[in-house]
């Protein structure tokens, strides 16, 4: 028996064919390309101060600026809430976050040096072919600090730098220590503070020395560079306080 196009009924009662439901679905790439671009759209302009900590988020203002409809800066508006970089007022939409006091940081550099240290031990210990590879590969991704002194410049290096130390935590083989991590969304937050501070390369050449210290397969070594690391990256942090 010969069987015709499949249909269904859509939310409005009309009935689509199988043909019409592909050529709908074969549209939802672009509108997450669009969603993708207007996301990094207002990051930038969040973590370039292009709207400083604390103000309101006109919505409507973004969307006309972006040429896009609502929706997408909503969307984006809700993932950015999720790292942190906005919050919702009830009632009223978005407003930036402050920038990190000097205690928030202090705060979240302590929880780092519980947590990474003893991680990058444990990875030195764990250390293969395949793991020695993928963390040079990452290096490979940023061998030299990015030009420019503001988000589009250093947006590179920033995703970086949460990627090898991610990828340390990964190798270590703790999930509940590199999800605790992540959520944080620290490398935003300090980048925040610190965008237009020329400390790019210390940070590629202490990057090196860590993953130098992994692939040699011994922890000591390895913990005690991520400590310098994470250390040094503090105080240069709230030396500018």
């Amino acid at each position: 028996m010969r069987v015709g196009p499949s249909r269904f009924t859509d939310v409005k009662g009309s009935t689509v064919r199988d043909g019409d439901t592909g050529r709908r679905l074969a549209a939802l790439p672009n509108r997450q390309v669009l969603a993708d671009t207007v996301y990094e759209q207002i990051r930038t302009l969040i973590m370039n101060h292009g709207i400083a900590p604390g103000d309101r988020v006109n919505i409507d203002e973004i969307a006309r600026e972006l040429a896009v409809s609502g929706t997408p800066v909503r969307e984006s508006l809700a993932r950015l809430e999720s790292e942190g970089l906005v919050s919702r007022l009830p009632l009223r939409g978005y407003r930036v976050t402050e920038l990190l006091t000097r205690r928030e940081i202090d705060d979240l550099y302590a929880l780092r040096l519980l947590l990474e240290p003893a991680s990058t031990a444990r990875a030195a210990a764990a250390m293969t072919d395949a793991h020695a590879a993928a963390l040079l590969a990452e290096l490979s991704t940023c061998p030299s600090a990015p030009a420019g002194d503001g988000y589009e410049g250093y947006k590179a290096l920033t995703a970086h730098d949460a990627r090898l130390h991610e990828l340390i935590l990964r190798i270590a083989g703790n999930q509940a220590v590199e999800q605790a991590f992540v959520r944080t969304h620290c490398h935003l937050h300090f980048f925040r503070l610190s965008y237009n501070q020329p400390v790019g390369e210390q940070t590629i050449d202490e990057h090196r020395k860590i993953v130098d210290a992994l692939i040699s397969g011994k922890p000591n070594p390895a913990k005690a560079a991520m400590t310098h690391h994470l250390e040094t990256a503090r105080d240069r942090l709230l030396s500018r306080f």
